[in-house]
């Protein structure tokens, strides 16, 4: 299996983006989360009137991963119109934190994809919520 890499990664979060549904923001957004079996799982940005329900690219991406049974991810791509790309949101980070603790995340402009900024997800999040037992207080 050839090595992804940082550019193959970006360029499938490029093309994700294309199916992003911002009819609000026009601000589309793709993602490629890039599993240890180097499978690549996408996602957009889909919007809503009701703006609390929009989601972003990386959770789309995130969820459709989890709920295909795949774990185990070393990279997430994030692409958008945006200098020197998007910039995952504090809900992305810790849900990022909880299923990816361990991945690289690299944001590039759509206008410029190989000019790619990398990151790690403790980096962007360095003290993020763990899951606490609940003790019936």
């Amino acid at each position: 299996m050839p090595e992804i890499t940082p550019y193959d990664l970006v360029t499938a979060a490029a093309r994700a983006r294309q199916g992003a549904v911002a009819p609000y923001s026009r601000f589309k957004v793709g993602a490629a989360l890039l599993t240890r079996r180097g499978e690549i799982v996408t996602g957009a940005n889909v919007e809503s009137a009701s703006y609390g329900l929009t989601c972003c690219a990386e959770r789309v991406a995130l969820f459709k991963a989890l709920t295909g049974g795949q774990r185990g991810f070393t990279a997430i791509a994030v692409v958008a119109r945006a200098p020197g790309g998007p910039m995952p949101c504090g809900a992305c980070r810790q849900l990022l934190a909880e299923y990816a603790s361990e991945a690289t995340v690299w944001v590039a402009d759509s206008r410029a994809l190989s000019r790619i900024r990398e990151f790690t997800v403790r980096a962007l999040l360095p003290e993020a919520f763990r899951s606490v037992p609940c003790r019936g207080e």
